[in-house]
Formats: C-alpha cells, structure tokens, sequence
C-alpha cells in the first residue's frame, strides 16, 4: 500500500517562460527528500521536457493550462503528473519513439520521451485526442538522510 506524506497542486499556464517556474516549483517540493544534485538536475530535466512537450505540442499556437500534481509516496518516492487539456496526441507509441516529432519544421528533435524516460524509474502517458495529455514520472530518490 503506498503512503502518501505529503501532495501539492499547481496550475500554470502554457507560456514558455513558466517551464522554468514548473522545474524550481517541482525541485523545491522533491527538496525535502533530501535529494543528491544529481537527482535533482534528473527530475528538472525530465519536467522540463513534459512542460515544454505539453506548451509546443499541447497547445500549439494557443494558451491553456498546464498541471502539476505532486506526491511524496513512502517518503522515498516522487509522484508527478503533468497534464495539458490540448490537442492530445493520437498515436502514444508512436509519438515515444526516439527521433518522432510533429514539429519537423521547428527543428524539434523528438527525444522529449526518451529524455523523460532515462532520468526516471517510470513513465505513463495517457492521452485523448482533443481532450489532452497526461505524463506521470516516478523517481525513487536515494536520501541522504535517515527518515
């Protein structure tokens, strides 16, 4: 059974200046696992690259909000979910391939899900198209110190 010790919300909306606000909002709450640097610079890492995936891709040329739910589970493990109400993404296997992108003409590389997946244990995404797209990352984070 998971333990949840401690749990935040957050809505921003999709300008891309706030993806830096999302990753020092997310960094602060994983602080009191007592994370090692590079731990942290992983979990910033893996959201900047949802928060940005849900402003380019979600929103496209448009504004809406971005969630951020996060959860301490067992005092050992980081929750986060991240969710848009865009376009959603028709085809989730295809878009998680490396390389995939629906930017070509951005000069997007397509690597937002493989960058997500090496620096967390666990990733899911759901998504429907017109209604948006959720990405949840799991990070058991090693600690420092006793709990």
């Amino acid at each position: 059974m998971q333990e949840i010790s401690n749990y935040t919300k957050i809505i921003l909306p999709s300008y891309s200046k706030n993806e830096g606000l999302a990753r020092m909002y997310v960094s602060a709450f994983a602080s009191q696992l007592d994370p090692t640097i590079e731990e942290i610079n992983d979990i910033k890492a893996a959201v900047s690259e949802a928060v940005t995936n849900a402003i380019v891709h979600g929103y496209r040329n448009t504004t809406g909000d971005i969630t951020l739910q996060l959860r301490i589970i067992n005092h050992d493990t980081l929750y986060i979910k991240i969710s848009d109400k865009g376009v959603g993404i028709p085809d989730v296997k295809k878009a998680m391939e490396p390389l995939f992108t629906t930017c070509p003409e951005e000069e997007r590389a397509g690597l937002g899900f493989a960058v997500m997946e090496s620096f967390t244990d666990r990733i899911r995404v759901s998504s429907k198209v017109g209604r948006g797209t959720s990405v949840t990352l799991i990070k058991r984070l090693s600690g420092r110190t006793e709990r």
